[in-house]
């Protein structure tokens, strides 16, 4: 403010309103229309708890004579949210825009840490996310393992308490939800297993799991064509995948973490690491599908809907399920990950078990299905003996389309 007005530092102002009101005065007189960004609102409104009610009264008429663009921002998503989305709350109604900001798309991982290589993009987005912070804490080139025990499995990494510090920077603290994610990471998806872990009635979660999916660290999966609100069949998955793996990996052996030397910690590491990227290519692989445009080289021509998983009991499972917006063709996809090259021969075996399980129960019939083979990196071979409504996509065109997703 010193900076914009002189002089302003030099006065003590005895409370937030006599600080803000001076503002739009020097604001008005010398024709500043902003932005002016509080930021960590949620912290400085637990010391100050009459802060959301001066704001509210300042918005409404100092702030709107001048002129100014109020921005207000915090982490603390339910707080930020309370403040404006809630009818009792002092800003509701107040705000023109909510900006939510959301991890960067994971096509955007090579150029953060220098990385030429589709596949060695996926595996560093597996450990990673999309949080700015760990790609700047993360070094260009070096081995997942040695990158995930520096920064992650070490008690002394940056990153060991992370999920700690998340649950702790909501206000009010969201620890009590750790043991939730504590279940999901060792392997109980279905309210039923996470509820029996917890030695509690699946009832009694219900609103816990609703607080963590608002948080962005949960999502609830259905199984494709069944409603989102109705389904009996939900899984639940830790949405970020940092956290995924932290709650995989770290969670369980923290004991082990602090008293294990780093190859044991790699070790641990490196034996869950490959099924967690698998589940991560899964999840890349239905992001991208409602990207998929006209005249992009895929091969599957858009616009397709949300794509999702399909499972029934012992009946058969698709990894990616989609419907075209027109409702003439169905998309039925498997994610196959590898760390070694896929051969021709595998290719081939793959796509005539995704062709010969037929269609998920839920789907209506339609004019035309379209299958997706999700490889790694494409075989060496020009001709494919299967038809044009067979694709085959790599982690090339995923990580593109999905380089373009915030445009």
């Amino acid at each position: 403010m010193e900076a914009r007005f002189p002089h302003f530092s030099q006065v003590e102002y005895p409370d937030w309103a006599a600080l803000l009101n001076r503002l739009a005065e020097e604001a008005q007189r010398s024709n500043w229309h902003g932005p002016l960004i509080l930021d960590e609102i949620p912290y400085l409104a637990s010391v100050s708890p009459e802060l959301p009610s001066v704001l509210q009264r300042w918005i409404d008429h100092e702030a709107k004579a001048a002129k100014l663009v109020v921005v207000l921002a915090g982490s603390s998503q339910r707080m930020m949210q309370g403040m404006v989305l809630e009818a009792e709350a002092s800003l509701y109604g107040r705000a023109c825009q909510l900006l939510k900001l959301s991890p960067l798309p994971a096509g955007h991982i090579g150029d953060a840490l220098s990385i030429k290589e589709p596949k060695r993009m996926v595996e560093a987005y597996t450990l990673w996310g999309g949080v700015p912070r760990y790609w700047e804490l993360a070094t260009p080139f070096e081995e997942a393992s040695a990158a995930a025990d520096r920064l992650v499995l070490d008690p002394m990494g940056p990153l060991h308490e992370e999920p700690q510090r998340l649950l702790l920077e909501e206000t009010p603290p969201a620890l009590r939800l750790r043991p939730i994610l504590d279940a999901i990471g060792m392997g109980d998806r279905r309210l039923s297993g996470i509820a029996s872990r917890l030695q509690q009635k699946a009832t009694s979660l219900t609103r816990p799991l609703v607080n963590l999916q608002e948080l962005d660290l949960v999502m609830r999966e259905v199984p494709f064509g069944e409603s989102e609100k109705s389904s009996k069949r939900a899984l639940y998955r830790i949405a970020d995948p940092f956290l995924r793996l932290w709650f995989t990996v770290v969670a369980p052996r923290r004991a082990l973490m602090a008293a294990a030397p780093s190859s044991v910690r790699q070790r641990c590491f490196s034996k869950a690491f490959s099924a967690l990227i698998a589940e991560t290519w899964e999840e890349l692989c239905r992001k991208a599908v409602p990207l998929f445009e006209e005249g992009i080289d895929l091969g599957i021509a858009g616009p397709w809907g949300p794509a999702r998983r399909f499972w029934h009991g012992k009946d058969s499972e698709w990894d990616v399920v989609s419907a075209s917006l027109d409702g003439t063709r169905l998309l039925l996809g498997e994610a196959k990950w590898s760390a070694q090259d896929v051969t021709a021969d595998f290719v081939y075996k793959s796509t005539q078990e995704l062709i010969a399980k037929g269609i998920p129960s839920t789907c209506r019939a339609a004019q035309r299905v379209e299958y997706a083979l999700f490889v790694p990196r494409l075989p060496k071979r020009s001709q494919w003996p299967f038809g044009d409504n067979v694709h085959l996509v790599d982690a090339r065109s995923i990580m593109e389309v999905l380089r373009d997703e915030a445009a």
